[in-house]
């Protein structure tokens, strides 16, 4: 089995600009066409379980939109294989409500993006919503770090996740990028073995261009297999979960860099499937 906790699908009809405008501002090229077919097509050739979606709400007044496309599509998705994450906006007015919704319709967990939706990640406007996601049980899986496609400021540093750590003591809280793309000294020294989990999306590899593009100016901050495979057992393997940030990378090919990084089969295996399971709480999980 295997779980890929980070990925992205769009729309049809707005997916092919999307994924472009997106790619080009980042540097990288995706990997499917951005889409759910997409998507299940990669999760089919390369044996993928399950692929949690991740959506990121950039309007407050899209949350409930969303959300209902969610819970409408939840058992299809799930058929597939698709588990998908609800939305949370910052500036929503009913939090709690929202979430419990969520929840009330099986929903897992859901995404915030503090780089797209301009708000700190300690801002008491998220701290709300992730005392309210803990209190109910959903995982919130936040982006970490810097976001290469947003420049300048960094609205989720290590410095303010551990405020949230502090303050809401979530209790399934899962920062991307192995808890701070970029920043991966001071994820080290501060914030590895903390009550968090990290997932490995876009951190680890080569970062692939559009043909003609120049490489990518982030193609040196990904981390090396040796500290890699070093602040994963600081934090523990046991809290790391395998994601792979599709489109945004291959499927197949992070299982394999993954399976090759110096881990011991106990540890890749928690990696790609056993801890997330255990998260997702996947009781009935197919093998």
């Amino acid at each position: 089995m295997i779980i890929d906790i980070h990925t992205h699908i769009f729309p049809r009809h707005i997916a092919e600009k999307t994924i472009e405008k997106l790619g080009r501002a980042a540097h990288i090229r995706p990997h499917t066409d951005g889409t759910l077919y997409g998507l299940l097509v990669s999760m089919r050739h390369h044996r993928i379980t399950y692929s949690v979606t991740l959506p990121a709400v950039t309007n407050p007044n899209s949350v409930e939109h969303l959300n209902d496309t969610v819970i409408k599509k939840l058992l299809p998705l799930q058929n597939q294989g698709i588990l998908p994450f609800g939305g949370m906006h910052p500036d929503f007015p009913h939090v709690r409500r929202e979430l419990l919704r969520l929840k009330n319709a099986g929903i897992k967990g859901i995404k915030l993006h503090p780089a797209y939706q301009r708000a700190d990640l300690d801002d008491p406007r998220n701290l709300r919503i992730l005392y309210e996601a803990s209190d109910l049980g959903l995982v919130v899986l936040t982006h970490a770090g810097v976001d290469i496609s947003v420049n300048g400021y960094d609205y989720a540093s290590v410095e303010q996740i551990l405020h949230v750590i502090k303050d809401v003591q979530p209790s399934k809280l899962v920062l991307a990028h192995m808890g701070g793309w970029g920043n991966w000294a001071q994820v080290e020294s501060d914030l590895a073995g903390a009550p968090v989990w990290l997932d490995t999306a876009f951190t680890y590899g080569r970062l692939d261009t559009y043909p003609g593009m120049e490489p990518s100016p982030h193609e040196n901050t990904v981390l090396a297999p040796a500290d890699f495979t070093r602040l994963a057992r600081k934090h523990g393997t046991d809290k790391i979960l395998f994601g792979t940030d599709s489109p945004w990378q291959d499927q197949g090919e992070y299982v394999s860099r993954l399976q090759d990084i110096g881990l011991s089969g106990r540890e890749t295996d928690a990696i790609l499937w056993k801890n997330a399971a255990r998260l997702l709480d996947l009781s009935d999980s197919k093998s």
